[in-house]
C-alpha cells in the first residue's frame, strides 16, 4: 500500500499510527514509517504522519521515533482528537527539542490538528492560532458523531430522523471559519464507504461548496472523485481567468481606470476579482487549462 501511494494523483499522503494500526503492532509500525519516508520517491505529495492521540501512552514515542528517524523526510505531524490548545503547544514543545537535538531545521515540521469531538470543536479558534507550527484543521466525522452521540452508523451521512437540513452543516462552518481566520486548511475527513463513489461525491459537495480546501480518501478509487469535486468546473475556471483579465485591463491607464465595468451581461468590480482570485487558484492547482480567453475591445 506504501508503495502504491507514492503513485497515486494525491497531494498528500499521511501514514496512519493511530485508528488504522492495532495497538500490538504499533512498535513495528513506527520503524516501517520511518524506513518508508526515507526510502523511495514521494514526488510532490506532502508527507504526513497521524500520531496517536495525547490520552494514549504511544504518542510521545510516536513522535521521537517518527521525527529523529525521518524528520529530514517529513513534513507534517498530524495529531488526532485536538481538544485543547495546550496539546498543540505540548506536540510542538517536543518536535522542537527533537529539531534541536537531530540538527533538523527548527519550525520545518508542520501540524494537523484533527478536530473529533465537541471540546476541540468549541476550541478550534485557539486550537488554530496555538503553535505557528499549524497548517491545517481537520475534521474527523466518525468519532465526533460518537462524541456527541449522533444517531447513525455511516460516517459522513445525515442521521436517520433528521429532515431539516444538514446536520453538519454547523459543525463544518465553525472549523472552516476558524481556518480561514487564522490562514490555515480546512480539510474535510474520510467516507467509509469505498466503494460508493456517488455517495463520496455528495458529501465531499457539501464540504467542496462550503469552501474547505479538501478531503480525505481511504481508497485510489475515491482520488478521482476527489479531485473532481475540489476543482473548479471548466467554465467557471475560464470565467474567473477572464473576469481577472478583464479587471486588469479596465482599471488600467489603457482601460480607462475603471473600477466597475460591464463584462458581458454581468457588471465586475473589486469584490468579483477576489472571488474569481479563489475560482482561478483551485483551478491552476488543480493544472487546468484555459478553453476561452477574454481580449480587450477594439478601440
Amino acid at each position: 500500500m506504501i508503495d502504491k501511494a507514492r503513485t497515486l494523483p494525491a497531494d498528500q499522503v499521511f501514514l496512519d499510527l493511530e485508528d488504522a494500526c492495532a495497538p500490538l503492532a504499533k512498535p513495528d509500525a513506527r520503524k516501517t514509517i520511518v524506513a518508508s519516508l526515507n526510502e523511495g520517491d514521494w514526488g510532490n505529495r506532502t508527507r504526513v504522519v497521524r500520531v496517536n492521540d495525547w490520552t494514549t501512552e504511544w504518542t510521545y514515542r510516536d513522535v521521537t521515533e517518527v521525527v529523529e528517524g525521518a524528520g529530514a523526510n517529513l513534513d507534517c505531524i498530524m495529531l488526532p482528537k485536538v481538544q485543547t490548545p495546550e496539546q498543540v503547544v505540548a506536540l510542538d514543545f517536543l518536535i522542537t527539542q527533537i529539531e534541536k537535538t537531530m540538527g533538523y531545521e527548527v519550525g520545518k515540521i508542520g501540524i494537523e490538528a484533527q478536530i473529533e469531538n465537541a471540546l476541540g470543536l468549541n476550541n478550534v479558534n485557539a486550537i488554530a492560532t496555538a503553535s505557528p507550527r499549524v497548517e491545517t484543521i481537520i475534521f474527523g466525522p466518525a468519532d465526533f458523531m460518537a462524541s456527541i452521540n449522533m444517531k447513525s452508523l455511516v460516517v459522513g451521512e445525515q442521521p436517520p430522523g433528521y429532515d431539516v437540513g444538514d446536520a453538519y452543516h454547523y459543525i463544518l462552518m465553525r472549523i472552516l471559519m476558524a481556518a480561514r481566520a487564522h490562514d490555515k486548511q480546512a480539510i474535510d475527513g474520510p467516507y467509509l464507504q469505498i466503494r460508493d463513489v456517488e455517495g463520496y461525491k455528495r458529501v465531499a459537495g457539501r464540504s467542496a461548496a462550503l469552501g474547505f480546501d479538501g478531503k480525505w480518501v481511504l481508497h485510489p478509487g475515491q482520488i478521482d472523485a476527489a479531485n473532481e469535486v475540489f476543482s473548479p468546473k471548466q467554465d467557471d475556471y475560464d470565467h474567473a481567468e477572464n473576469i481577472l483579465d478583464a479587471y486588469e485591463y479596465f482599471t488600467s491607464e489603457a482601460g480607462g481606470k475603471r473600477g466597475a465595468v460591464m463584462l458581458g451581461d454581468e457588471m465586475i468590480d473589486e469584490a468579483s476579482r477576489k472571488m474569481a482570485l479563489v475560482i482561478s487558484g483551485k483551478g491552476r492547482a488543480a493544472g487546468m487549462s484555459r478553453s476561452n480567453v477574454w481580449t480587450p475591445p477594439e478601440d
